[in-house]
């Protein structure tokens, strides 16, 4: 009964709202493809769930063809949630959302898919925001994040923004230096400097 309830909340209430907005139905998945990013929306079940307790998560993803060029990988028309470069829960973008949502006996129907859409149109609000590549790199060299740091290096110095990769390298000594794993890091990055002719600073 509960996963009746899943099923026809994404076949009807978000298919019908995420297809006006662009976005694609494949199974679980909702893509929309714009230039040479994909956005994506995945919806995953919970692998603890009962006849009582229909749990899912909502994952957000964003694909770029240029990063999967830099990293030599195959370029995808329609890549899996955990293919994109760009990944977040949808908590992590609408903050009014949970993680994870649960479909109980007691579920208002109503609220569910009010929360649920709500934290969509968040989503494709960040999405808009999203426009490039460079979008991308610049959302994980601000944290600064070690996720994609090195196709981060790479798309900052083949354009030559040798200021901003400066900058993401401080920032990542200042958060991660003190770190036993740091020199490896390190070493990965000094070559990639080394090979766009630009000077490493160790500090």
């Amino acid at each position: 009964m509960l996963q009746h309830f899943f099923n026809d909340l994404i076949k009807q209430d978000v298919k019908s709202f995420l297809s006006k907005r662009g976005f694609a139905k494949k199974s679980l998945n909702f893509n929309k493809i714009t230039g040479n990013l994909i956005y994506m929306f995945n919806f995953q079940k919970s692998s603890g769930n009962t006849a009582d307790n229909v749990m899912f998560y909502v994952n957000c993803g964003i694909y770029s063809a240029e990063l999967a060029q830099i990293q030599s990988r195959e370029i995808l028309t329609a890549p899996k949630e955990s293919e994109c470069h760009f990944r977040a829960r949808i908590g992590q973008i609408a903050e009014s959302v949970p993680d994870r949502f649960s479909i109980t006996s007691d579920t208002n129907r109503d609220d569910l898919i009010k929360t649920l859409l709500s934290g969509l149109e968040e989503v494709i609000h960040f999405y808009d925001t999203m426009t490039s590549v460079r979008s991308i790199v610049d959302y994980y060299t601000s944290g600064p994040f070690l996720h994609l740091g090195e196709e981060s290096f790479h798309l900052l110095l083949q354009s030559n923004d040798v200021a901003a990769a400066q900058h993401y390298l401080k920032a990542l000594q200042e958060k991660h230096g003190t770190e036993n794993r740091w020199s490896i890091f390190e070493n990965k990055y000094k070559t990639i400097f080394n090979k766009y002719g630009v000077e490493f600073d160790k500090h």
